[in-house]
C-alpha cells in the first residue's frame, strides 16, 4: 500500500509539472503572438498612415491644375490669389536657395566642430560638447525664431543699413544654428565608427594629424557625413515656424540676401487658414505642401541609397 501510494503521490506531481509546463508554454506562445501581431499592426498603420498622408495631399493639390496651367504654376513670380494669379515660382525658387545657403553656411561648420568632438577634444569636454548639441536639437523652432526676429534682425540692419531686416540672411542663420546639431553628431558618430587600425595605418605611413583627418577619416566616413548633411537639408526645407518669424513674408525674390522674401513654407502657414477648402487658391498651397513631401522623400530615399551595403 505504501509503495501504491508514492507511485501515485509521484504520478500526481509529474502530471502537476507536465500541466504547468504546458500552460507556462502555452502563455509563452500566445504571448509571442500577440507580439509579433502588434508589430505587423503597427508597420501596417505606419504604412497606411504615410500611404493615406500622400495620396491626400496629392490628390487636393493636383486639383490646382484645372484652373492653373503646370507652366504659370512652377515658371510664373505673380502671386495674387485674388485676382486669380497662382505663380509659386518665387517660393519654390526662395525654398532652394535658402535651402543652399544654410547647407554652405552649416555644412563646414558643422564638420569642423564634429572633427574637433570626435579627435582633438579631451574625453571630458567631448561629453560636455555632445550634451550641450543634444540640448540644441531640443529648444522649440519658435525659440529661435524669437531670438532671430528679437536680436539678430535688429543687428542685421546696424551692419547692413537695411531698412527691414527680414530675408534669406536672417532665416539662413537662424536655421544654421537649427541644423547644426544635427549634422554635427551624425558626422561625430561617423568619425567615431572608423576602425582605429585605419588611423594608426596613417600615423605608420608619416602622416600628420591634419593629412589622417583629411585624407583618412573624412573619406572613409563620407556616407555617414553626406546622411547628416540630407538629415539637416531636409530639417531646413520643412521648417516653418522660425522661417516665418525672420524672412519677412513677401512674395519676391529675395536675392540680395536683406530683402523681405517667401518660401514654400511660410506661405502655407500664413494664408491656409484664410482661404476655402474647394478653392483653387487652397489647392495651390497643398500642392506646394505636396512638393515639400516629395523633396523630403526623394531625400530620404538618397540617404537609404547612400548606406554601405549589407546596412539594413
Amino acid at each position: 500500500m505504501e509503495r501504491l501510494s508514492n507511485n501515485l503521490s509521484k504520478n500526481t506531481a509529474q502530471s502537476f509539472n507536465l500541466m504547468r509546463s504546458q500552460t507556462k508554454w502555452t502563455k509563452t506562445y500566445v504571448h509571442n503572438h500577440l507580439f509579433r501581431y502588434l508589430c505587423v499592426f503597427s508597420a501596417l498603420f505606419l504604412g497606411i498612415t504615410l500611404f493615406s498622408i500622400v495620396i491626400f495631399i496629392s490628390k487636393t493639390g493636383l486639383l490646382v491644375f484645372k484652373d492653373v496651367s503646370l507652366s504659370e504654376f512652377f515658371f510664373s513670380t505673380k502671386w495674387d490669389p485674388e485676382n486669380g494669379k497662382y505663380g509659386a515660382a518665387v517660393f519654390i525658387m526662395g525654398t532652394i536657395y535658402l535651402t543652399a545657403i544654410t547647407l554652405a553656411i552649416a555644412t563646414p561648420i558643422s564638420l569642423c566642430i564634429a572633427i574637433y568632438i570626435a579627435e582633438i577634444a579631451p574625453n571630458s569636454l567631448k561629453n560636455t560638447m555632445r550634451s550641450l548639441l543634444d540640448l540644441l536639437v531640443g529648444i522649440p523652432s519658435i525659440v529661435y525664431g524669437y531670438l532671430g526676429s528679437t536680436i539678430l534682425i535688429p543687428l542685421i540692419r546696424k551692419v547692413t543699413g537695411a531698412t527691414v531686416g527680414d530675408g534669406i540672411l536672417a532665416a539662413s542663420l537662424v536655421l544654421t544654428i537649427m541644423i547644426l546639431p544635427t549634422i554635427t553628431r551624425i558626422a561625430d558618430d561617423a568619425i567615431c565608427s572608423i576602425p582605429k587600425e585605419l588611423r594608426e595605418a596613417s600615423y605608420a605611413l608619416g602622416s600628420t594629424k591634419f593629412q589622417m583627418i583629411t585624407k583618412v577619416l573624412l573619406p572613409a566616413a563620407k556616407s555617414g557625413i553626406l546622411t547628416g548633411i540630407i538629415l539637416g537639408m531636409t530639417r531646413a526645407l520643412g521648417e516653418t515656424m522660425a522661417v516665418v518669424m525672420v524672412i519677412g513674408n513677401v512674395a519676391q525674390f529675395g536675392f540680395n540676401l536683406i530683402t523681405p522674401t517667401s518660401v514654400l513654407t511660410s506661405n502655407i502657414v500664413m494664408q491656409i487658414l484664410n482661404v476655402d477648402f474647394d478653392s483653387t487658391w487652397n489647392y495651390a498651397l497643398y500642392m506646394m505642401a505636396f512638393l515639400l513631401l516629395m523633396m523630403s522623400m526623394i531625400f530620404i530615399i538618397l540617404i537609404r541609397k547612400m548606406r554601405p551595403k549589407g546596412v539594413k
